[in-house]
């Protein structure tokens, strides 16, 4: 197979991987919700949801390992923890959420059944597909994908074209910071750094080219991918503002669904819950035997390693999943301003070339964003006015960013005393 196909191939895969059925639902509702300041949420959205991810890539092409490698320079008790924690949001957040999107999106409106009924049915046949592995899921996605892309482009294209009225005012008092938040809840950076690995194993399997031609086709292959996701992405939020003016919506589906009929009709838009339905289920299917697979390799390649983690993973998707994707989102909140700061960091760092990125400017920035990026992660568990004198001290604090120019500082610093000692060693 040549590069160009292979990059291609790659590139595609990696859509597919980020284009989580979820993040259909995000950035309509962030448009609607910034309405004239949509364009600001887009460029915060675009960083968090896909410049930061589509770099997690390019930190793989130059790494080539693991997940474990990508935060082993901090220390390798550190990496293993990290995954652990990844492992566990990614298991107890988004794959529950897939299930709550279907059950909004394609059987609530249709079926009469209950939220805990269809979680539990759901992840039923998750759990099944898990421990019987089939090539039927990949091929799926194959048709899947390109299926959902078609049908929001004419939904945006339509959307975009229609008569509107005036959009109306922004609710965010800082839309660009809202945007990056937002941006958050794709999970995309996670999906970043475990996707990534997943990408360098299937290129050593096949053993066809060497360091330079892999680095150069992943590279490729994320840039075409973070394209097509910023298209789809900024597309979605400009349909939202756009129907700002005319709608009163308070919920992310609704929204969704309403855009969809508006443009499609009504048997577009039950064509759309189908093909959203499934493309839920294979990335719950692909979380939880991630997961499975990761808690493997820890206890020696057991079999009855992977199988408890499914069944605890599709247990806890039972129960996590029935509740409705507003609810979720806001629970996830807390989890993803803990993990969130440090993985953007790794990313960053795992992106620079090593003389920037020792061992020790590792261990001391990812620190540094650990130690401030506490106050934003309490802040959504304790009263905000408990936490005022605290922020009023760190600058972008209040804005929930609060670890951003610590970390930068604690770079240049630790980079510069490094720059010293190297050039005391040359003089002596």
């Amino acid at each position: 197979m040549n590069q160009s196909r292979q990059t291609f191939i790659t590139a595609f895969a990696l859509f597919s991987l980020f284009f989580g059925a979820g993040n259909l639902i995000l950035p309509p509702f962030l448009g609607y919700n910034a309405g004239d300041n949509w364009w600001w949420v887009a460029l915060g959205f675009a960083i968090s949801a896909v410049v930061i991810p589509i770099l997690a890539i390019y930190g793989y092409a130059k790494l080539q390992g693991t997940m474990l490698d990508f935060a082993n320079k901090v220390s390798p008790i550190f990496a293993i923890i990290y995954a652990i924690i990844v492992y566990a949001i990614s298991v107890a957040l988004p794959s529950p959420r897939t299930a709550s999107v279907t059950y909004e999106m394609a059987i609530e409106p249709y079926f009469e059944i209950s939220s805990i009924w269809m979680s539990t049915i759901y992840f039923v046949f998750v759990l099944v597909f898990v421990l019987n592995r089939t090539r039927i899921l990949s091929i799926i996605g194959k048709f899947l994908t390109p299926l959902i892309i078609g049908i929001l482009l004419v939904i945006i294209g339509i959307g975009l074209f229609a008569e509107t009225e005036p959009l109306r005012r922004s609710v965010f008092s800082n839309p660009l910071t809202a945007g990056i938040l937002e941006g958050y809840q794709t999970f995309d950076a996670i999906g970043g750094v475990v996707v990534g690995g997943v990408i360098v194993i299937s290129y050593a399997l096949q053993g066809t080219f060497d360091y330079a031609a892999k680095k150069k086709m992943i590279g490729k292959a994320g840039l075409i991918a973070g394209i097509g996701l910023f298209i789809i992405y900024g597309g979605l939020i400009a349909l939202g503002a756009a129907n700002s003016g005319s709608l009163e919506i308070e919920n992310r589906t609704e929204l969704l669904t309403i855009l969809s009929i508006n443009t499609l009709g009504k048997i577009g838009t039950a064509f759309l819950s189908v093909l959203v339905a499934l493309a839920c289920f294979t990335t719950a299917v692909g979380i939880v035997t991630g997961t499975s697979d990761f808690v493997k390799g820890l206890f020696k390649n057991s079999q009855k390693a992977y199988i408890i983690t499914a069944v605890l993973g599709c247990i806890l998707g039972v129960a996590v999943g029935q509740f409705d994707v507003h609810y979720i989102i806001n629970i996830a909140l807390p989890a993803l301003m803990f993990i969130y700061p440090i993985t953007i960091v790794l990313i960053l760092l795992n992106v620079l070339p090593n003389r920037f990125a020792t061992p020790l400017v590792f261990k001391v920035v990812v620190f540094i964003t650990f130690l401030f990026s506490i106050p934003d992660f309490l802040g959504f568990i304790i009263p905000e006015e408990k936490l005022v004198g605290l922020q009023n001290m760190i600058p972008l604090a209040s804005e929930n960013m609060g670890w951003v120019i610590p970390a930068v500082i604690a770079f240049v610093l630790v980079n510069i005393i490094l720059g010293f000692k190297t050039k005391d060693k040359i003089a002596e």
